[in-house]
């Protein structure tokens, strides 16, 4: 029998943290590489990106493969890294838009890899995936968009934050923040926040850790569920005392360290695969796409209250070496049926997902804080996979 009474906590950083800021960066080589080559007359499905950044100290470093148009160069690279310093709101002496030195380490990809991958290239006729793993997609009725109730919070504090800080004038809080919420789950159900982390970088050195409280603390229970905060919720705001160095110039950041921000903070499983710096060839990125998409489908059907989907590839192979679904048996049809019908409804190869879920396109720095799951979609074509338009197919397949 599953436990009654629980806290369940998870944790976000909003996109002044290091990791972050290295994600950010990451993912506007992806969309530079698509913009510019659609702009050059090449195809998109053609373009590759693999691009990994180390952030510190007045220092950005970027390294990777990439396959695309050959006008984009080095100052363009720049550009973007730059502009996107700024847009996140770091114009500090350790760290600062206009100063920070850059280094460029992008290559062409390998020709081994590309064999894999290219359609009619190597031993097989069809695109395959571009690396073996496995990826995992999750969805609950806990929150509006079918996320973890303490993951989903954790970010929407971050979010609120964020939006004060750069649209509202609250010009006394820097970039860099983490929160982590604490959930009290009754009969399997979330009912309270029974704990409230915050650390948040500070402009003004002078603010005290009970000055900090008194400014955000509205923030938080502007998002939180009414009633969650209770006088049991234990709160920790900036618990260390100052927080005024921050970002990269505080701690240096890498492409990839937080990967259970980015998917269910831990309520789900993950595959290990990181997501930002990937063109969508990359099945870590894809697949854990679609495969959220498939289960956020799935609860808002109404055939399960929650679901666990695992896809699994091989490099250079198209279709996945396997597809498992996981509803604790309470789903309204049985496990195995509905992973029939998956395969029934959508194509699972790289190729397939990409066109399904229109990948081939400039939309992936957006992606790079506050979850890859549980956003709204755009007219952009972001966040595609968070979209509900496949409830009537799996019905009806079902």
């Amino acid at each position: 029998m599953s436990r009654q009474l629980f806290d369940f906590t998870s944790e976000s950083v909003s996109e002044g943290h290091p990791d972050k800021v290295a994600d950010r960066i990451s993912d506007e080589i992806v969309d530079l590489f698509f913009r510019e080559s659609i702009k050059d007359g090449m195809s998109p499905w053609d373009v590759r990106v693999a691009a990994e950044t180390m952030t510190t100290t007045n220092k950005v470093i970027i390294a990777g493969e990439t396959r695309g148009t050959d006008k984009i160069t080095h100052d363009m690279i720049k550009d973007v890294i730059r502009r996107a310093i700024k847009d996140i709101g770091y114009e500090q002496d350790g760290f600062h838009w206009k100063t920070v030195d850059i280094d460029i380490l992008l290559h062409e990809q390998s020709v081994d890899i590309a064999q894999g991958v290219d359609q009619g290239a190597g031993m097989h006729t069809e695109e395959g995936a571009g690396d073996q793993g496995i990826m995992f997609g999750y969805a609950c009725k806990e929150t509006p968009d079918l996320m973890p109730a303490p993951l989903y919070y954790s970010h929407k504090i971050l979010e609120r934050l964020a939006k004060a800080r750069k649209h509202e004038g609250i010009t006394q809080l820097g970039p860099d923040a983490k929160s982590q919420v604490s959930v009290r789950y009754k009969n399997g159900l979330p009912v309270s926040a029974s704990a409230i982390v915050l650390s948040t970088q500070h402009l003004d050195a002078s603010m005290s850790s009970v000055d900090v409280a008194e400014l955000v603390k509205p923030y938080i229970y502007e998002v939180m569920p009414e009633g969650w905060i209770t006088d049991d919720t234990i709160w920790h705001i900036n618990p260390t005392g100052k927080f005024v160095i921050g970002g990269p110039d505080g701690d240096s950041g890498l492409t990839g360290r937080k990967i259970i921000v980015d998917t269910y903070g831990g309520a789900a499983p993950h595959g290990g695969g990181a997501f930002s710096g990937k063109d969508p060839t990359k099945v870590d990125r894809s697949a854990a796409y679609v495969s959220r998409y498939l289960a956020k489908n799935i609860v808002a059907a109404g055939i399960a209250d929650w679901v666990n989907i695992q896809l699994s590839y091989a490099i250079g192979v198209a279709e996945p070496t396997s597809v498992y679904v996981d509803m604790g048996g309470k789903g309204s049809v049985s496990e195995e049926a509905l992973e029939n019908a998956i395969r029934s409804v959508i194509s699972l190869t790289p190729r397939g997902i990409r066109s399904h879920l229109n990948l081939n396109r400039p939309i992936y720095a957006r992606t790079a804080a506050y979850g890859h799951f549980g956003r709204t979609p755009d007219e952009e074509g972001g966040f595609s996979w968070e979209k509900t338009d496949l409830v009537d197919a799996l019905k009806a397949a079902l």
